[in-house]
This record gives C-alpha cells, sequence and structure tokens, in this order.
C-alpha cells in the first residue's frame, strides 16, 4: 500500500485543531494519530494549532509522538482562562478540565464563571481565535494550494474556521465532531439565556448545512445530525495503537478495577459504590485482595462518595499520569471501569479510551444511560459487560463472578472483532473521505 501511494498524486489537507501535544487528555489523541498515518494513504497533512493555548492537562511526552515529517503551522491565540486563573486559578483549571461542581454545592464564584463562559462565549472561549486564523489562513491556503480543510471540535468554534474559509475560496470542507454540540451533556450547566441557547443552535445549523462531510464519533451522534442536515455523515471512531499493547505488563497481585480518565462530578455511579461497599463487608477476603485504582483527575464530590462508602482503605488515587504511563495501568488491572453520566445527552459518548481498554484485552465494566453505542460495541467485541444505573444485583454478581474468578486464577478475556478500530485502519477510511 505504500508503494501504491508513492504512484499517486500526493493531495494536501489542513487540519485545523485546538488540542495538540503538549496537551494531554482524551482530545488531542485523535488527530495526532491520524496525521501519523494519512502520508501512508497518499495524503499529506498540514496540522495548524494555536502557538500559545491555554492547555488545562499537559502531557509532555506526546510531543515525542509528532511525526518530523508533519508540517505543523501555529498561529497566537487569545483566551479568557490566561486572565481568569490569574486570580481563580483553582477553579479555572477544573472548569476548563469539564470538572464542574455539583449545582448544589457551587460557590458564587464558580456559578458566576459559568454564566460568563455560557453566555459570554458563544459558542466557547475560544471563539476569538476565529477571526484572526480566518485571515491568516486564506493566504496561506492559496500559497500552498490546499483544496481540503478538515475542522474538529470541540471547541466547536474550530468549525466556524472551516466555515468560513469555504465562504471564502470555495474549498473542500469536512467538519469531526468529536462530542455533539447542542446536546452535549454540560450544555446545561452553562447557565445558558435563551437567546444564547437560540445562537448556539444557529451555529451548529450553520455548520451541519455547510460542510461538504460531517464526520461524528458515533451513530447516536450521526441520528442527532441525521435529522438537521442533509449533508453526508460518516462515522469513525476513535481507536487505538496496536504497537503499544504489544508489550507485556504482569497483572496486579491485587483483584484491581481501574478507571482510567477524568471522573467528573456527575459521572459518579453511587450504584457501583454500594455494591464495592457490600462486597467489602459481605466476601470473606475481598477487603484484602481487593484494590480501586482511580488515574486521571478526580472531582471531589466522587472522592466523597468514595469515603461515604468506606473504600478509602482500598483506594490507590493515582492522579493524572501520561498516557503512555496510563496504558500499563490499563494492561496491569484485573478489571477496567468504564463511567458515563446517567443521561440522555451522554447516550452518544463513546469514551476514546473504551478502544484501548478493548486492546488490553481485560475484562471491561461499564456502567452508563440504558441505550449507548458502547454498550453495542462491547456486546460485538465480547469485551464486557454494560449495566445501567439500576443494574444493582446485576453488577454485584458481575463483580463478584470475576473475583471468584481472579481467586481461582483465571481472570480471563478473549476479545473478538476489534481490529477494525485499529489507528491504522481508521485512518484509511478517513483517506477515503478526503
Amino acid at each position: 500500500m505504500l508503494k501504491e501511494s508513492k504512484n499517486k498524486v500526493r493531495k494536501k489537507a489542513l487540519i485545523v485543531a485546538y488540542y495538540w501535544p503538549p496537551a494531554g487528555g482524551p482530545g488531542v489523541q485523535r488527530w495526532l494519530k491520524f496525521v501519523k498515518y494519512l502520508p501512508d494513504y497518499g495524503i499529506d497533512p498540514i496540522v495548524y494549532v494555536p502557538q500559545n493555548a491555554h492547555y488545562p492537562i499537559v502531557d509532555d511526552s506526546l510531543v515525542e509522538e509528532i511525526p518530523n515529517t508533519i508540517k505543523v503551522i501555529k498561529h497566537p491565540i487569545k483566551e479568557p482562562y490566561g486572565m481568569a486563573g490569574y486570580f481563580f486559578k483553582r477553579k479555572t483549571q477544573t472548569i476548563s478540565r469539564g470538572i464542574i461542581t455539583s449545582p448544589d454545592k457551587q460557590r458564587p464564584i464558580e456559578k458566576l464563571m459559568l454564566f460568563i463562559r455560557g453566555n459570554f462565549f458563544i459558542p466557547d472561549a475560544r471563539k476569538s481565535w476565529v477571526k484572526p486564523s480566518v485571515g491568516f489562513l486564506k493566504q496561506y491556503v492559496e500559497q500552498e494550494n490546499i483544496d481540503t480543510v478538515i475542522t474538529t471540535g470541540p471547541p466547536h468554534s474550530l468549525h466556524l474556521i472551516g466555515l468560513k474559509l469555504k465562504e471564502s475560496l470555495g474549498l473542500r470542507w469536512l467538519a469531526d465532531f468529536r462530542d455533539p454540540w447542542t446536546t452535549i451533556g454540560y450544555h446545561k450547566q452553562l447557565k445558558l439565556l435563551p437567546f444564547a441557547q437560540k445562537k448556539h443552535c444557529r451555529l451548529e445549523q450553520m455548520v451541519l448545512n455547510n460542510a461538504n462531510e460531517i464526520i461524528v464519533t458515533s451513530f447516536a451522534t450521526k441520528t442527532e445530525f441525521s435529522a438537521k442536515t442533509e449533508v453526508p455523515i460518516s462515522v469513525i471512531t476513535n481507536g487505538y495503537d496496536v504497537e503499544m499493547f504489544q508489550e507485556h505488563v504482569p497483572l496486579d497481585a491485587k483483584f484491581s478495577i481501574s478507571h482510567v480518565g477524568s471522573l467528573l462530578s456527575k459521572r459518579n455511579p453511587e450504584i457501583l459504590w454500594r455494591v464495592l461497599h457490600e462486597l467489602v463487608e459481605e466476601v470473606p477476603g475481598f477487603k484484602a485482595d481487593f484494590q480501586l485504582t482511580l488515574v486521571g483527575h478526580v472531582s471531589d464530590d466522587v472522592m466523597e462518595f468514595v469515603k461515604k462508602y468506606n473504600l478509602s482503605d482500598s483506594l490507590n488515587n493515582i492522579g493524572y499520569l501520561k498516557h503512555n504511563e496510563s496504558i500499563r495501568f490499563q494492561k496491569k488491572s484485573q478489571i477496567l471501569l468504564l463511567l458515563e453520566i446517567d443521561s440522555p445527552q451522554t447516550e452518544a459518548i463513546i469514551p476514546g479510551k473504551l478502544f484501548e481498554y478493548l486492546a488490553t484485552k481485560r475484562p471491561i465494566i461499564a456502567i452508563g444511560p440504558k441505550r449507548s453505542d458502547v454498550k453495542s460495541i462491547l456486546l460485538e467485541a465480547q469485551a464486557g459487560t454494560y449495566f445501567s444505573y439500576q443494574d444493582f444485583t446485576a453488577l454485584k454478581e458481575t463483580i463478584l463472578k470475576h473475583y471468584n474468578a481472579f481467586k481461582s486464577g483465571d481472570v480471563m478475556l478473549n476479545s473478538v472483532n476489534i481490529d477494525k478500530y485499529s489507528r491504522r485502519n481508521l485512518t484509511k477510511t478517513l483517506s477515503e473521505l478526503i
């Protein structure tokens, strides 16, 4: 395939992204991996990112993954988080990470910051980057003879860059939605006034109806957007890098149940804490064997529930790790947790770590809304069990079954049909759209 692509006319594609190394977290992974493999399919990506972005999570190790052959261009950005952080550093960092305190526990300053964020920065806090970016890129696109631009959001303001470039230059524009726009879970927490809600809907409609192609990460989002536009929509999920999962890592000696990633205030399944509490109290030996491992930023609300259900003694709270280090924790865990907010707005969310979880071939326990694309993927891959927030008895029985298998030295899993989620195979699909 590599030899074949060299004989074809190579195509240039401009990728407009906000999250880029040294940014950490899930937002950066998708396009960092796509640009790694696109040249293998005859496409030379040029990545456009902010020069001085305010990244809430930093992972310097990801800089090493940027291919030397990839051209990255940058332009300055002005962000309100920088000024707000000067006065309210801790609260600004938690909000920018997406960790929003429960409404009943919000202090006046957090309520004010959310109100300002929701009603004065539409569609988001990076809106001021749109106009200077369009001015800078118009000249660059013409000089480099680029005919395709791809924008990826959130932040969804970046799609407005693609919209204006298409209007000005008539180029081909693909809009990539890693998450929905107006139905994303945290929108309700931004205290939007009616005018702000209407503006979000209007901007979303403009993007959906003017892009040449729309790319989404879940089938539920495709269904939602299909009711709003006739523009072609393709589902390209997130995925995993095969080479990152070839190294063998010994399993934990303890019965470790691990969650990798941020745990927001609402991503806090009391059903799980209750189940674990009962198993600790009722099952001989469980407390001595059990370890609850949390890798990533964890909200104070979640920590309060862990303490409430007397699980603190079993807690291994690691905090944020670099991506390659978090992969090691996934590989060595006995059981992997995938937790999502119990809300209709999260039915369309497929966390990027799901595909890395699949690649570890460790049993997955997922808890989320009754309907979810995650459930379908787990079922197809035979990779774990999905529970709603009402499935207390079934969840308890499943964890106990895994524990009994652990005591027998046999917590095994043979997942199937996961090759299609490799980054290389997903990039091949993307290249065909470009």
